[in-house]
């Protein structure tokens, strides 16, 4: 048993503590403030009292901030998400639509047999015809798309089935797991559809509910998310049992299969495979989902929050490399809007500049007239060192950050255009929109960039854009290639597409406009409608001229985008104050996302004094201080040995450390020399338990963190370190 003096120590759990390290000028503040107290009765207390007001008024700013970053991540986030799930949503509607046809279908084929009207009086319905006892069955192939992925849209199906007034439930895999077999998914089902929970598993009490009046009019949909996460046995007892009672309830079967067309053929046998009568439907694409996404939350900007170009290489490379997950890269960016708003003192302003349906809250009073440090930061930027001299100003600031936003929009117009045109060549978007970000130069600033001109005429920009139009490689290349070679139709098609994505960009609208009257004879015919037109006997010469003229007017529209991309397209890493919006730190992202725990660990236990603050340990520099806790004297010394420590040495060097003898015999009264031997030598055992108690209870720890591996059978004497250096 422990004594006293450890007893705390004994039964107190140990937790690696992470705390954010506090700033330099918050510990001048927190020291000043002590000061303060101190002097306060002085005679110059005024003047201190003075100084203690402006701390204060300052701390109170600092938390007026960053409640309003708080503020704004939420909202921004918050827009991001729900864009994210109306766009999924809008993906799979249409063939949302498609299985609810088929559903009505089926059920239509149903009542035309007639089985929805028997009446058996029978319990277990005797089906004799093997037309009957077929289940309408459709397969929903998710093209191999992540688990994670398909239960939100599972989920919508049933929803969307539901307000179309079918009968719906959703099943899981688990559901089919061994252990519950097929009573464990009769019951998830019953409850479902009858709204209670019942403990006889009994298709009859379904039975009873599909008659009832008001339920025999609907269809009965049942929908299993994944059918190869299921146990094949109890999916095949399921489909047997549903297909006796086809004749009472006639149940279509909806299952996500998420590999290749012969997965039921691999799961199921084939006197169940009999009874499914399959129709299949195919979900998007991951690559399909993640350009709508992108295109709706990064190259539209629906909350103003962009991405620098290595966070966008990043973010894609990992997407790829999680076998196109789009969970992975959600959450990959929600952790980037977390730090950017955690990091970026004036992430604030994105609220006002493109959440908020009216802006106008930006030019108001409040944010006019910014304290004097907030205007500094902001012009001192490392994007808007210029060379000119600018009034730092509130009305400035505002204004320049509405220029922001103009070019961004510009910047988002012409990638959405080289989109339309890249569609014909297959071009993924997110490899469109990685090229579309990368600046002008890694080393390049936006001094070289006037601010109120869209149009830059800076060498950086130039070479910039020579480099995006000579690459062969690049995804802009290709899409402006393409545009050389579409025929006359998908050249009309492309202008027309041009023409609704340029309508809030004046300039480029007017040159679409003007190449697509280029396109319309003097009767106003366009060359679709004049190919059509022609007869028989002039199709060969007139097609020669058609020819020629296509040509010469794909050409143009191959130079206007050339000119669209080196005029317009000024990627936001060369805009001014484009740090308020753009999250560039990727070695920020890839240590949230991947990690590296060790090492954390690591330094967590060798500098705990930078993280617990605590006054015995600040003071001590490197040196190993009985106060610290077990397990990081015992970390910190074992960095003296190499790969192999000795135990019994490390525990000389850990007891060593940790002892303190006691004073407070010397005080006490003089005891007989027996008894005073007798206390001596209990205290002595008692303390060594203690010290081995505490010895291989934080051994464990460093095992069970992965720093150190236990004694084997040949060495029983030695532990293994597994980590070294940080």
């Amino acid at each position: 048993m422990a004594t006293p003096d450890h007893a705390e120590n004994d039964l107190q759990p140990f937790f690696v503590l992470h705390k954010a390290l506090v700033q330099k000028s918050e510990r001048k503040s927190t020291g000043s403030r002590k000061i303060r107290r101190r002097i306060e009765l002085s005679p110059i207390s005024a003047k201190n009292a003075e100084k203690m007001e402006i701390g204060t008024g300052e701390e109170q700013d600092d938390h007026h901030y960053e409640h309003l970053r708080m503020e704004a991540f939420n909202l921004v986030w918050s827009k991001i998400e729900s864009t994210i799930k109306d766009v999924l949503r809008n993906i799979n509607l249409n063939i949302f639509n498609e299985i609810h046809r088929w559903v009505c279908e089926s059920f239509d084929a149903i009542k035309s047999c007639g089985t929805t009207l028997t009446k058996a009086t029978h319990s277990y319905p005797i089906v004799t015809d093997a037309t009957f006892r077929q289940l309408f069955t459709g397969l929903v192939f998710t093209k191999n798309m992540e688990f994670v992925d398909d239960l939100m849209t599972f989920e919508e199906l049933g929803l969307h089935l539901k307000s179309h007034g079918c009968h719906v439930a959703n099943l899981s895999s688990i559901d089919f797991s061994a252990n519950n077999g097929i009573g464990g998914c009769l019951r998830s089902l019953l409850r479902q559809f009858l709204m209670v929970t019942l403990d006889a598993a009994d298709i009859s009490i379904l039975a009873s509910w599909y008659s009832d009046q008001g339920n025999y009019n609907k269809p009965v949909v049942v929908i299993i998310d994944d059918m190869e996460r299921c146990c094949g046995s109890v999916l095949s007892d399921f489909i047997l049992m549903l297909s006796e009672w086809a004749v009472k309830v006639p149940v279509i079967l909806i299952m996500g299969v998420a590999t290749t067309l012969d997965a039921p053929r691999n799961i199921l046998p084939s006197n169940v495979l009999q009874h499914l009568h399959v129709s299949k439907f195919l979900l998007g694409s991951p690559s399909e989902r993640m350009d709508a996404i992108v295109e709706a939350v990064l190259v539209r900007l629906c909350s103003g929050f962009c991405v620098g170009y290595k966070v966008a290489a990043f973010m894609r490379n990992y997407f790829l490399r999680q076998d196109g997950t789009l969970t992975s890269f959600i959450r990959a960016l929600k952790i980037a809007c977390v730090q950017h708003f955690s990091s970026e003192p004036l992430s604030f302003m994105l609220k006002a500049l493109f959440v908020e349906e009216n802006n106008q809250g930006f030019w108001s009073e409040e944010h006019a007239h910014f304290p004097e440090e907030m205007l500094k930061y902001a012009f001192d930027l490392p994007s808007c060192r210029r060379n000119n001299t600018e009034e730092r100003t509130g009305e400035n600031l505002a204004h320049d950050l509405s220029e922001l936003k103009r070019l961004q929009k510009c910047w988002s117009t012409i990638v959405l255009c080289l989109y339309e045109a890249g569609k014909y060549n297959k071009i993924r978007l997110l490899d469109l929109f990685c090229e579309a970000v990368v600046p002008c130069s890694d080393n390049s600033t936006a001094s070289n960039h006037h601010l109120g001109s869209g149009i830059s005429s800076s060498s950086d920009h130039s070479i910039h854009h020579q480099y995006l139009i000579s690459e062969k490689c690049s995804s802009i290349c290709q899409a402006i290639r393409k545009v050389r070679d579409l025929p006359v139709v998908l050249l009309y098609q492309l202008l027309k597409s041009w023409e609704k994505l340029t309508e809030d960009v004046i300039e480029i609208h007017d040159k679409v406009k003007e190449l697509q009257s280029l396109l319309k004879f003097e009767n106003g015919k366009s060359l679709k409608q004049d190919l059509t037109n022609i007869p028989k006997r002039h199709t060969s010469r007139s097609h020669l001229n058609m020819d020629k003229d296509s040509k010469v007017l794909n050409e143009k529209a191959a130079r206007l985008m050339e000119t669209m991309v080196r005029d317009y397209m000024q990627p936001v890493e060369c805009m001014p104050f484009h740090e308020i919006v753009c999250f560039k730190n990727v070695d920020k992202l890839q240590s949230a996302l991947m990690g590296d725990p060790r090492r954390r660990i690591q330094l967590d236990l060798l500098e705990f004094q930078k993280i617990l603050l605590c006054s015995c340990c600040s003071n001590s520099s490197k040196a190993i201080l009985p106060s610290m806790h077990d397990t990081s004297i015992l970390y910190t010394l074992a960095q003296e040995h190499g790969d192999l420590i000795n135990l019994h040495d490390w525990y000389q060097s850990f007891k060593s450390t940790v002892f303190q003898p006691s004073t407070k015999g010397k005080h006490k009264l003089k005891q007989s020399p027996a008894k005073k031997r007798k206390d001596s030598n209990e205290s002595q055992n008692q303390s060594e338990a203690s010290f081995q108690v505490r010895f291989c209870r934080a051994v464990t720890e460093l095992q069970i963190t992965g720093l150190l591996r236990m004694p084997s059978k040949r060495r029983p004497d030695y532990v293994q370190r597994v980590a070294f250096g940080l």
